[in-house]
C-alpha cells in the first residue's frame, strides 16, 4: 500500500530546511493533501515535540500514509484523515499550523478557496500556514520550465494550472493573514509562509 514519489523524496528536506524555522514549539501540524505521506513522516521525525495530522481525499493516498507511519512507528502522526478541502466543514476543527504542498495548482481554483477559507476556520493568531509549489510572479513564469509544467497541466485539465502568488496572497489576506514570507526553493518552487493575523 506505500507508495513513492520521486519528487516527495527529492524535495522534502529542502521544504523541512525553510519550514523548521516557521514551525511552533508546540501543537498540531494539520498537512492537506498529504499524497503518499512522505512530507509528513519526515517532518513529524524532524520536528518530535509537534503533533501531526495527515489528510487527502483519495483512498489510496490515506492507505499509504498510514502504511509509511506504521512502517517507521511514528507516535506523533495520527492516522489519515478523509478531507475535502473545499467543505464549508472540516474533521479538524483546530490546529497551531497548516501545511500544503503541491496542492492549488493541480485541482480547481475553488480548492485554493477552500484552503483559505478553512485556514481562517481553524488557525489561532499567529498560526501558520505554509504553502509550497510553484507559482507565477507579477503574471510571468518563473522559469520556462514552469510553463510548460503549466500548459501541460491545463491540457490536462483546464481548472488546474500554475497560480499567481499575488492572487493567492490576496486570498489569505481576505481571510486575516498577513503577507507571506517567501523563499525561493529548488525546481523554480518557492515556499510562502502566512502567518494569522
Amino acid at each position: 500500500m506505500r507508495r513513492e514519489a520521486p519528487a516527495a523524496q527529492r524535495n522534502r528536506q529542502p521544504i523541512l530546511d525553510v519550514l523548521k524555522h516557521h514551525l511552533p514549539a508546540e501543537g498540531l501540524v494539520l498537512e492537506i493533501a498529504s499524497g503518499t505521506g512522505e512530507h509528513v513522516v519526515h517532518f513529524a521525525t524532524a520536528a518530535p515535540h509537534l503533533t501531526f495530522q495527515p489528510s487527502d481525499p483519495d483512498d489510496g493516498a490515506r492507505a499509504s500514509i498510514d502504511d509509511w507511519v506504521a512502517t517507521l512507528r511514528l507516535p506523533n502522526v495520527r492516522p489519515a484523515l478523509a478531507l475535502d478541502v473545499t467543505s464549508p466543514s472540516w474533521p479538524v476543527d483546530h490546529a497551531s499550523a497548516i501545511l500544503c504542498s503541491n496542492m492549488i495548482h493541480i485541482a480547481p481554483w475553488e480548492a485554493a478557496l477552500g484552503l483559505m477559507a478553512g485556514a481562517g476556520r481553524i488557525l489561532p493568531p499567529g498560526g501558520l500556514l505554509f504553502l509550497y509549489g510553484p507559482y507565477r510572479r507579477g503574471g510571468r513564469h518563473t522559469a520556462p520550465s514552469n510553463e510548460a509544467f503549466d500548459l501541460d497541466l491545463r491540457r490536462r485539465n483546464p481548472a488546474w494550472g500554475v497560480r499567481d502568488l499575488e492572487a493567492v496572497a490576496d486570498l489569505a489576506a481576505a481571510q486575516g493573514f498577513d503577507p507571506p514570507v517567501i523563499t525561493e526553493m529548488p525546481a523554480n518552487n518557492l515556499t510562502l509562509a502566512f502567518r494569522r493575523s
